[in-house]
Formats: C-alpha cells, sequence, structure tokens
C-alpha cells in the first residue's frame, strides 16, 4: 500500500527540489526515497522510472516558467514586457536549475502527453510579450525561437557560471534584451 501523503505529485514535487540541489544528471531514485523517508522500490508505486520521474519534472517546470513568465508580464507591453519575460526566465532558471533542464529536455511521447499543453503555456506567455510589436503574423514564430534561444542560451550560460569576463552580467542582460527590442521595433 503506498504510503500516505505519497502521491505522484508529491513524488515529482520533491524530484523537481533535488533536481534543483544536484542537478538533473545527478538525479536518482535512491536520493529521492531517502528524501522522502522511504525506500527506493516505493517511489515506483508513483512514477515507472527515473526517466518517467525526468519527463514528470519537465512538465512540471515549463507549466511553471510559463506561470512566471505570464505574471510578470501582465498588464506590460512592448520593451516593459519583454523585459519582465525575460528576467522572469533568468530568474527561473537561476532558482531551478534541476527542473528547467528536464523541461528542456523533455519531448513529447505522444499526443496526449501534459508536456504539450505545459510547453504551449510557455508559448502562450511570450507570444503574449510580441503583442506589443507590429509583427506580421507569419514573422511570430520566427521571433518566439530568437526569444526563447536568447533567453535559454544567456540564462543558462549564466546558470552554469560561464560569464568570467570582469565586466556585468546584469549589463550585458540589459543590452540582449534592448537588442531583441530594437530587432523586433525594426520588423
Amino acid at each position: 500500500m503506498p504510503r500516505a501523503g505519497l502521491r505522484p505529485a508529491t513524488v515529482t514535487e520533491a524530484g523537481a527540489a533535488l533536481a534543483d540541489e544536484v542537478g538533473l544528471d545527478n538525479l536518482s531514485m535512491g536520493q529521492l526515497a531517502e528524501r522522502l523517508g522511504v525506500k527506493t522500490p516505493s517511489l515506483y508505486k508513483h512514477v515507472a522510472s527515473l526517466a518517467d520521474l525526468s519527463h514528470r519534472i519537465g512538465v512540471l517546470a515549463m507549466t511553471q516558467l510559463g506561470d512566471a513568465i505570464r505574471d510578470a508580464t501582465q498588464g506590460r507591453a512592448g520593451r516593459d514586457a519583454l523585459l519582465a519575460a525575460a528576467q522572469a526566465m533568468r530568474t527561473f532558471i537561476e532558482q531551478h536549475p534541476g527542473r528547467y533542464a528536464a523541461g528542456d529536455t523533455a519531448r513529447p511521447t505522444g499526443p496526449d502527453d501534459p508536456l504539450i499543453p505545459a510547453g504551449e503555456r510557455v508559448l502562450a506567455s511570450l507570444s503574449a510579450v510580441l503583442r506589443g510589436y507590429d509583427l506580421d503574423p507569419a514573422d511570430e514564430i520566427h521571433a518566439l525561437r530568437m526569444i526563447r534561444s536568447s533567453l535559454h542560451g544567456f540564462a543558462t550560460v549564466e546558470a552554469a557560471g560561464g560569464f568570467m569576463i570582469d565586466a556585468s552580467v546584469d549589463d550585458s542582460f540589459a543590452w540582449m534584451v534592448d537588442l531583441i527590442d530594437k530587432g523586433l521595433q525594426r520588423r
């Protein structure tokens, strides 16, 4: 019988927190079981495997990231919305590197996979930012890809400690957002 209070969502949340602490690549079912105070085989009543757990963490991450961007951009438009979205994504990756890695590497397993609406949530939040720019609808996908890849690249390099040159990372971030804003305005 499953331990009282332990459910797939509880195991996923605990796994996400542990992945943020130790890194997704270092996450193990044994560590998670220890964290939850259960024997490792007990976890398999709630998640099928480490791969299943990682996928569930990815769904959670994309849902949370989409919500963070949406909440940060509410009532904002143009550069203000872009900056808020960029900072929300940067902060999420900094605070949740393990779960973000799970979301970044997760792929849908079929048409009913909850990863699909979770990913759409992120895209919808970023698409709302683009409404402040006079873009041709045919260019929206290109703008979304550019924004996501720019923000992803910057934030993951920063989270990994990759900016070692003695210059303000915040200034570089503002410079990047300004460049994206100006590019979107010129389109």
